[in-house]
């Protein structure tokens, strides 16, 4: 790749204003730095990923890893998993943008990543066939399938061509894959945890559109407040009549000896009209 060629992807996933090609780059770049990292290390790099930087189960161990539920979303177990989910990140991201706009992106985005890894704590804590301890997240799915969801939710209808299946209706293909996340989800399925998590970021994206179709906006929050900006109303000043320096001085000798009081309306005009100026 020439460094003409190299500028030009750069600036497409980071100087675009694109969230969804900005996401594919810093999840690349991430998987590749950390395999590259593995390959010198022989694997140690993994054993502290897994131990530091995915979401555990385990609510005992949020409290010095609270930072995992943001991590988690950028690491990737192989070069299948990664694939996947940014193709599908690129074809849903890209059509959520071209209805919706960047910050909201950026809600539902994180949105779903966040309750898809509360999601995937809650059942894993609640069920008793379930065993939390050890049992970790990571991957960019939820926050994916939140997108998938929400831009499903907005416009059902909407068709994509599929190789070997045609045009198939987006609530057609947002329903196979909740079918198989559900059914992923029964004991002694190999993903169960991935497949809860899908299913949180799923909600995600389907809460925030139905909320924001009756009127409320979560990304609100994000909006810019213009600067309010003061502008002088300066009226222009009327030009005043010049005072008789000898009537003010009779006027000033009329309070010494009677007060301000006793002055006539027109004098104390003319007493105000000379203090002005």
């Amino acid at each position: 790749m020439n460094n003409s060629s190299f500028k030009d992807l750069s600036s497409r996933l980071f100087k675009s204003g694109n969230p969804a090609m900005f996401y594919i780059g810093v999840n690349t770049i991430v998987f590749l730095v950390l395999g590259i990292a593995n390959l010198f290390t022989k694997g140690a790099v993994d054993s502290l990923i897994s131990q530091y930087l995915t979401f555990p189960a385990d609510i005992a161990q949020w409290p010095t890893r609270f930072y995992t539920l943001v991590t988690y979303a950028f690491l990737h177990q192989n070069i299948f998993h990664i694939l996947f989910n940014m193709l599908w990140l690129y074809w849903m991201g890209n059509l959520f943008l071209d209805f919706l706009k960047p910050r909201q992106f950026q809600v539902v985005y994180w949105g779903g990543a966040i309750l898809g890894a509360l999601t995937f704590a809650l059942i894993y804590n609640l069920s008793p066939q379930l065993n939390a301890d050890g049992a970790i997240l990571l991957g960019a799915s939820a926050a994916v399938m939140a997108i998938f969801s929400a831009i499903t939710t907005l416009i059902p209808n909407y068709s994509i061509r599929l190789i070997l299946f045609g045009d198939v209706k987006l609530k057609y293909l947002l329903l196979v894959y909740i079918i198989i996340d559900v059914i992923g989800t029964s004991p002694g399925s190999a993903n169960i945890g991935g497949n809860l998590a899908h299913l949180g970021g799923a909600f995600f994206g389907f809460v925030y559109i139905k909320l924001l179709q009756n009127g409320t906006d979560l990304s609100s929050f994000l909006v810019k407040k213009p600067k309010l900006k003061v502008v002088k109303n300066e009226t222009p000043k009327k030009k005043t009549s010049a005072v008789n320096q000898a009537e003010i001085d009779a006027i000033l000798d009329k309070i010494s000896k009677s007060g301000y009081e006793n002055l006539t309306a027109k004098e104390k005009q003319t007493l105000f009209d000379a203090s002005k100026n």
